[in-house]
């Protein structure tokens, strides 16, 4: 059996159309929602900071996290509004 795909009679766009929703991803110009629950994982990313760090700032107050089972989460826009202007 060969693991080889013809497509015949389709346009890129039907084809990025039809593959969007199967991985996961999204199309081009549409932005995240504001609200959306982060995993500590993604707030580091997101920081560019370690876990312990994200962790000393969760303890101290100045980002407040969600659990949903025993799940850590954070939402992106009290994430983003924690990071402040340092001004020099």
């Amino acid at each position: 059996m060969s693991s080889e795909i013809f497509l015949n009679g389709i346009t890129l766009e039907q084809l990025v159309e039809a593959l969007v929703p199967k991985l996961n991803l999204q199309p081009a110009g549409q932005s995240q929602l504001p609200n959306d629950l982060l995993t500590p994982e993604e707030v580091c990313k997101l920081l560019s900071c370690k876990r312990t760090s994200l962790w000393k700032h969760t303890k101290s107050g100045k980002l407040k996290s969600y659990g949903l089972g025993n799940r850590v989460y954070y939402k992106r826009d009290e994430v983003l509004f924690a990071v402040k202007p340092i001004n020099h």
